[in-house]
C-alpha cells in the first residue's frame, strides 16, 4: 500500500462520529492535545475561553476538537471547577400535582441559568430523606430545595454548615439559619371557610389530610381561625340568635383522589345514601337534612374524590352540597362542575426558590424567609345552600 494512505489513515481512527466503533471510548481532553500537538492546559484554555492562545494554536485545537467529535463534559468541567450544574429537589410526594407544577417553575429557572434539577421523593419518611440528603451532598449538587419531611432539621443543617446551599421549600417555620419559601397554608384555610360560611353554609365538613402532614395540622387551624372569627363576629353584632355552625373535621389517609371518594362514599353509605343509578336525590329527602351542606377538603385532589362520591350518591355539587379545595391545580377549572379552590402561586413558588437558593450560595448572604399568601378562586362549586 502507498505512502499516500498513512495520514488520512491515522487522523481518521481518531475521529469520533461516524468512524468510531460500537462500544468505543468517547473522545477526552488528553486526545484533543494529542492530535493538535498541544499539552491538555492549552485545550482546556481554549474550551473555557482562558488565558492568552494564540490564533493558530486555537485554530488546531479547534480543528481537532471537530475531527474527534469531542463534546465537553459540562457537569466534569463544573466539578472541576468545584460548581456543580446539578440541584436537587427533594420533596415527599411525586404523584401530587401540586409538587409537579411547582418543579415545573422550577426547572425553568434552573435552565435559564445552565442548571439542571435532580428531582427525589422522600415520601414523608424522615429517614430516607437524610440518606437523600447525604446523596446528594456526596455528587458536590450546587445546592439542594429540601420540603422536609418532619421538623427535625438536623442533617440540613449538617449540609448548610459544610457550605451546601440549602433552602427549605413550602416550609413556614423559618428556622434562624436556614432561608425557606412557604405558602400560608393557614390563611388559605381561612378564606376556604370564609368563603362558605358568606354563602350561608352553617353544616360544615372538613376533609383533612393525615395529621403527621404539616401542611394539613397548618389547615387545621385555619379552618378553626374561620370557625373562631366567625363567632366572634356574629355575637358581637347580631341582636337576635343565629344559628350555630357545626363543623366535622375527618383526616383521610393520604392527600389524593382516592381517599376523598373512599372516605366520602363510606360516609354517604352510613347515612343511608349509596349509590344511586334512579337520578339526583330531591331536597326533601329527610336523609339530606343530616348531611354537610358546605365541605372544605384540604387539597384538590380529595375534592375531586369527594365530588365523585357525592354524584355517585345522586348528590348534586352544588345545588346540594357546595365543595371547596386547595392548590388549584391546573385540572381544577377544567372539571365537570369547575372547582372553587384557593390557589397556591406553584410556578412562581419554584421560580423564586431557586433565585433564593442561588442568593444563598453567596456566603455572605443572610437567612432569608419569604412567604407568599393564597387566593380564593370561585368557581361553579359552590353557592348558597338549598336548606
Amino acid at each position: 500500500m502507498g505512502t499516500g494512505d498513512a495520514e488520512p489513515r491515522t487522523r481518521g481512527a481518531q475521529t469520533g462520529t461516524g468512524d468510531k466503533p460500537r462500544g468505543a471510548r468517547a473522545p477526552g481532553v488528553k486526545d484533543v492535545a494529542a492530535l493538535a500537538g498541544v499539552s491538555v492546559g492549552t485545550v482546556s484554555n481554549v474550551i473555557n475561553s482562558r488565558g492568552t492562545v494564540r490564533d493558530t494554536v486555537r485554530e488546531r485545537v479547534e480543528d481537532a476538537i471537530k475531527e474527534l467529535g469531542y463534546v465537553p463534559n459540562p457537569t466534569a468541567q463544573a466539578l472541576r471547577r468545584g460548581v456543580s450544574p446539578v440541584v436537587g429537589v427533594a420533596v415527599f410526594d411525586l404523584t401530587n400535582p401540586f409538587f409537579m407544577e411547582a418543579a415545573a417553575g422550577i426547572e425553568r429557572r434552573l435552565s435559564d441559568e445552565g442548571c439542571v434539577m435532580s428531582l427525589a421523593s422522600t415520601h414523608s419518611d424522615p429517614a430516607r430523606e437524610a440518606d437523600l440528603l447525604r446523596t446528594l451532598a456526596g455528587q458536590a449538587v450546587r445546592g439542594i430545595l429540601l420540603t422536609p419531611a418532619d421538623t427535625d432539621l438536623t442533617v440540613a443543617r449538617e449540609l448548610v454548615k459544610r457550605g451546601i446551599p440549602l433552602v427549605l421549600f413550602d416550609f413556614p417555620d423559618t428556622p434562624v439559619d436556614i432561608s425557606s419559601i412557604s405558602i400560608d397554608d393557614r390563611a388559605g384555610a381561612t378564606l376556604a371557610i370564609e368563603h362558605l360560611l358568606a354563602l350561608g353554609h352553617r353544616r360544615l365538613l372538613f376533609l383533612n389530610g393525615p395529621v403527621s402532614v404539616r401542611q394539613a395540622r397548618s389547615r387545621a387551624c385555619g379552618v378553626e381561625d374561620a370557625i373562631s372569627h366567625w363567632n366572634d363576629r356574629e355575637s358581637s353584632h347580631s341582636s337576635f340568635s343565629t344559628p350555630a355552625v357545626m363543623l366535622e373535621t375527618v383526616n383521610v389517609e393520604d392527600f389524593s383522589v382516592n381517599a376523598g371518594r373512599s372516605w366520602m362514599r363510606a360516609y354517604l353509605k352510613e347515612q343511608g345514601l349509596r349509590p344511586n343509578t334512579s337520578g339526583p336525590q330531591t331536597p326533601t329527602n329527610p336523609l339530606m337534612k343530616n348531611l354537610p351542606t358546605g365541605i372544605f377538603c384540604a387539597n384538590d385532589l380529595i375534592a375531586f374524590g369527594a365530588m365523585m362520591a357525592l354524584r355517585d350518591a345522586g348528590l348534586r355539587v352544588p345545588e346540594d352540597v357546595s365543595v371547596v379545595g386547595f392548590d388549584d391545580i391546573s385540572m381544577a377549572a377544567d372539571m365537570p362542575t369547575p372547582l372553587t379552590t384557593i390557589r397556591q402561586p406553584m410556578e412562581e413558588l419554584g421560580t423564586e426558590a431557586v433565585d433564593l437558593l442561588f442568593k444563598s450560595s453567596n456566603p455572605n448572604s443572610s437567612v432569608v424567609h419569604l412567604k407568599f399568601y393564597p387566593r380564593l378562586i370561585v368557581r361553579r362549586s359552590t353557592a348558597a345552600p338549598s336548606c
